[in-house]
């Protein structure tokens, strides 16, 4: 499942090799699992919180919730900041462990992804407060989409909307909880993804997203996700912010599996 500024998976969480990744990483699980980081010291836990950069290497599987979250973004600010409160090295596996949320304490089909999201950053304090908003940055969220495979500047979009740069800019921050920058590389990666999934070779879909070209896509989508653009377009749906811009809500597309194990959700 595909928000603005997050990426949720559910499901069977295989053993990965060592690796990084851009977002801020949460894995929740009923049985505990274990990491290792490069250091070599391991953990074993139900919940952990891996910084955005923080090498690490997934040890043993269990069913369980991975949520990526764009560490520009207030919740992931809000994450960051809870493991930097332990105390610990922020590249430790001690450190991560600390920080963890509570663990699924149910079955993991019980909840909807989303749902189990909100309920683990319910304890982060990092998400916007519900609020309406803007009128003209629902415009601005309105008309982005259409400017996609051009130049998305802040400058052109604020000049349509009849705001100032600044203030537009401070918006996006303030009621979407994410920088400008932040949220338009979200919205390009919903744009290949779509593309994509309608039939569009990945050079055609990151074209049709303002990617210079397919290299560029998967680089984006491997740095934030550790996941290839492919893998994303058969497993992932969006959800975007509702009318009021105080929840977020599921695409009216066919919903897609937006997870590894054989839990289904409609």
């Amino acid at each position: 499942m595909l928000r603005p500024g997050m990426l949720i998976y559910a499901g069977e969480i295989a053993s990965a090799h060592r690796h990084r990744h851009a977002a801020v990483q949460i894995v929740a699980t009923r049985d505990a699992v274990e990491l290792r980081d490069a250091s070599g010291d391991r953990v074993r836990g139900g919940s952990m919180v891996i910084p955005a950069g923080a090498e690490h290497e997934m040890v043993g599987g269990s069913a369980g919730l991975l949520v990526f979250v764009d560490p520009a973004g207030v919740t992931g600010h809000a994450l960051t900041a809870r493991v930097r409160r332990t105390g610990l090295p922020v590249d430790s596996a001690a450190a991560w462990a600390a920080a963890g949320l509570a663990p699924l304490d149910v079955e993991l089909c019980s909840l909807e992804p989303g749902q189990w999201a909100d309920r683990l950053l319910g304890e982060v304090g990092g998400d916007v407060p519900p609020r309406s908003v803007h009128p003209a940055l629902r415009q601005a969220t309105a008309l982005l989409p259409s400017m996609l495979d051009g130049e998305a500047g802040l400058g052109r979009l604020s000049a349509a909307v009849g705001l100032s740069a600044s203030r537009l800019g401070h918006l996006f921050g303030e009621e979407l909880g994410l920088p400008f920058r932040a949220y338009v590389r979200w919205a390009r990666l919903r744009r290949a993804i779509d593309h994509a999934r309608a039939g569009g070779t990945l050079t055609a879909a990151a074209h049709a997203a303002g990617f210079a070209d397919s290299a560029h896509l998967t680089r984006v989508s491997h740095e934030m996700f550790g996941l290839a653009p492919s893998h994303l377009v058969g497993t992932v749906r969006w959800c975007e912010p509702d009318r009021e811009g105080q929840r977020v809500r599921p695409s009216r597309r066919p919903p897609v599996a937006s997870r590894l194990g054989t839990c289904e959700h409609s």
